[in-house]
């Protein structure tokens, strides 16, 4: 198992809100992706949820008292400070965000806040007028001046019965900011990658398109994982139904011509294009400017060539390329590899089960233009992404 979690130990500050109960799903999805979390909790904390809830999901001690004399883990903040690789304070309330601009130590997580050197990331959880009040706001900013990471707060239906900003951030969505956290330090770190992603939308009239059955997973897989291993990723995508990666720079397009001319502006400056995409070869001749109407009789659509683009890029650019196909697979791949002349080419078989568009899992085949070829096993689509930016790297490293 791959990802940004895998071996890494999350230390879980848990303070009391009553939104205490996404950070137990919190606890419970860092663990099954592979982090050693290691809860603090305070004891307003302990009036909502016990310590035996956060035990039962991580399976580690839960820390809620420095000087209980008679614990074994009395001191282990001291142990759990230098071991961390992140500190996350979840839910943040107004209370322990004073404590932790003001310096205080007299709890578990703020005496944790002092001893560790590793990168801290608080997720706010209030009434949106205690977020909107000077006091919270001017702690906020020290906070972040001294380097604090900041996870929402996300705006909806508060527990007070308002709506407003003060909603602690969903699971999937902090999970991401951990990641892009724990990944400034990663093997791309300093690197700019490009992913496209999606297939283009060629349009008939204002209505109905022509299109692809690309779902995008593919691709923001990779954006993540980029991502996740430090690199600064932006995603040119068409419209899917995938929530946009946290930290990930989106550019939004539709149509192929849009899609490539994004792309090539945003590889200026950029180590590696990954192009994930399935952008449309043919296009109808004519659009109509007005819906077209249903009528007794049938319709013919002259479709005409997408031109072929040479992107105007650095020749120091790794450029990535996927190939799905639905027969002759490395023919067809190696062929396409030859024609692009590109560094390396992902070849998928969308007639395998568990390979096609929509799937959350890819079989892939890594073919190079020196005639390597590589065979993965059926793998989730971001440990097929992990796999191939391993090759951007090497890549990169040989280019350097």
């Amino acid at each position: 198992m791959s990802g940004p979690f895998q071996g890494k130990r999350v230390v879980l500050g848990v303070t009391g809100s009553i939104a205490i109960y996404k950070v137990v799903d919190l606890a419970s999805k860092l663990t099954q992706a592979g982090a050693h979390v290691d809860v603090l909790m305070t004891r307003s904390a302990q009036a909502f949820v016990t310590p035996l809830t956060f035990r039962s999901v991580t399976h580690q001690p839960v820390l809620t008292d420095l000087f209980d004399a008679g614990s074994p883990d009395a001191v282990e903040h001291v142990a759990i400070a230098k071991q961390a690789d992140i500190l996350v304070v979840a839910p943040a309330t107004a209370n322990i965000l004073a404590k932790l601009a003001g310096g205080f130590a007299d709890d578990p997580i703020t005496v944790t806040a002092l001893a560790t050197l590793a990168p801290v990331l608080a997720a706010p959880a209030m009434d949106a007028g205690m977020w909107d009040h000077p006091a919270v706001r001017a702690n906020v900013e020290a906070l972040r001046g001294r380097g604090l990471a900041l996870a929402g707060p996300a705006k909806g239906h508060l527990a007070s019965g308002l709506e407003g900003w003060g909603r602690l951030v969903e699971t999937p969505e902090l999970m991401g900011h951990i990641a892009l956290v724990l990944g400034r330090t990663g093997d791309l770190a300093g690197r700019r990658i490009v992913v496209s992603a999606g297939g283009t939308q060629e349009p008939i009239d204002p209505v109905r398109v022509v299109a692809n059955r690309s779902s995008g997973k593919m691709g923001y897989a990779v954006a993540e994982a980029a991502r996740d291993r430090g690199a600064q990723a932006v995603l040119v995508s068409s419209a899917t139904a995938l929530a946009p990666p946290v930290g990930v720079e989106m550019v939004s397009v539709g149509t192929a011509d849009e899609m490539l001319d994004a792309v090539e502006k945003a590889c200026a400056g950029a180590d590696a294009l990954v192009m994930a995409a399935a952008v449309a070869d043919y296009r109808p001749k004519k659009r109509a400017a007005q819906k077209m109407k249903k009528t007794e009789t049938a319709w013919s659509l002259e479709l005409e060539q997408v031109p072929e683009r040479v992107f105007k890029t650095s020749p120091d650019l790794i450029h990535v390329g996927f190939a799905a196909e639905s027969n002759d697979l490395l023919k067809n791949a190696k062929a396409k590899l030859d024609l692009k002349r590109i560094d390396l080419i992902a070849a998928n078989d969308i007639t395998q089960e568990g390979s096609g568009f929509g799937a959350d899992t890819n079989r892939v085949t890594l073919l190079d233009p020196g005639g390597g070829v590589e065979e993965l096993p059926l793998l989730p689509k971001y440990d097929v992404a992990w796999l191939l930016l391993d090759r951007v790297r090497d890549l990169l490293a040989r280019k350097r």
